[in-house]
């Protein structure tokens, strides 16, 4: 790894190919944790970055989601190596996973975390198990990769009291990562080259969040183009191109189509018993400072 970065390794993804990648300037990492609007946020700046929505091949291809274990380290950086637009890389990995450059973009989504589990059971009823393995194991085999952290829980409710309390570092998902993920950027939202979003606002607010990133890119456009621009990244546009805009390279979705859902807000909340609520305020507490927890739980 590079000198100070932490290591992020789980079963999807390995971050020690940061140390590996070689950045050229007016490079864009979207940095989230999952299920917080990565697509959306891709989305958007392929828009901007084409100026339109007829992109040179799949959404997926276009901006990879860089250091996912399904493909090996050399097929990944010979393929972002020959790439000639302006690069947007996908990762999961927190900022401090990733180096640090003054003339690389770093943008990052937060969300509700308790919208983001929901998204999460979703999303993992949609992916092909045993595909997603056989990627896995032909991309940089199975024994280099975290080992998977316990079985599954048969039941939502046991999923969501793990995900509330699951502090292993090699977890997917828990609530641990979720928080931890947007801490760093939180406490670096202040700097020129970082761009923070709510999830709330990239759905709701489309247009004037597509302004913003512009100005944080540097691209410049007019309202009136930002406006169309902004028009092709709604839900519904974006569903029905599925097939070109979803992550699913190695067909590891059982149906793209179900990817793009509509996800409300509040629905974590609402699923909580009592006493799981009870936990998730103690646990958020300690894992996320009152500034930003304010921001990730505030209402539309």
């Amino acid at each position: 790894m590079g000198e100070g970065l932490k290591r992020y390794q789980t079963v999807v993804s390995d971050s020690a190919r940061w140390s590996r990648f070689d950045h050229r300037p007016g490079d864009i990492v979207i940095s989230t944790p999952p299920k917080c609007g990565t697509t959306l946020t891709q989305m958007m700046c392929a828009l901007l970055i084409f100026d339109g929505p007829d992109f040179p091949g799949r959404l997926d291809d276009l901006s990879p989601w860089f250091d996912m274990n399904t493909r090996s380290d050399a097929e990944v950086l010979a393929e972002v190596a020959a790439m000639t637009h302006r690069r947007f890389l996908k990762t999961h990995t927190p900022l401090d996973g990733v180096p640090e450059w003054s003339d690389v973009t770093y943008v990052v989504v937060g969300r509700d975390p308790r919208d983001v589990f929901v998204s999460w059971e979703h999303h993992s009823a949609n992916v092909d198990m045993e595909r997603f393995v056989t990627a896995v194991d032909q991309g940089v085999g199975l024994d280099k990769v975290a080992p998977f952290v316990g079985e599954r829980p048969t039941t939502m409710a046991e999923r969501l009291d793990r995900w509330l309390v699951d502090e292993s570092p090699t977890a997917t998902m828990s609530l641990t990562a979720v928080a931890g993920h947007l801490d760093v950027a939180w406490r670096r939202r202040d700097r020129d080259n970082v761009l923070l979003f709510h999830f709330e606002d990239l759905r709701d607010d489309r247009v004037a969040s597509m302004r913003r990133l512009a100005q944080g890119l540097g691209i410049d456009a007019s309202d009136a183009r930002i406006a169309e621009l902004a028009a092709s990244a709604s839900l519904e546009q974006m569903r029905s191109r599925a097939d070109d805009l979803a992550p699913n390279t190695k067909a590891i979705l059982s149906d793209s189509t179900r990817f793009f859902r509509t996800g409300e807000s509040g629905e974590g909340r609402a699923i909580m018993t009592p006493a799981q609520a009870a936990v998730y305020d103690e646990r958020i507490r300690r894992l996320a400072p009152p500034e930003l927890s304010d921001w990730l739980h505030r209402t539309r």
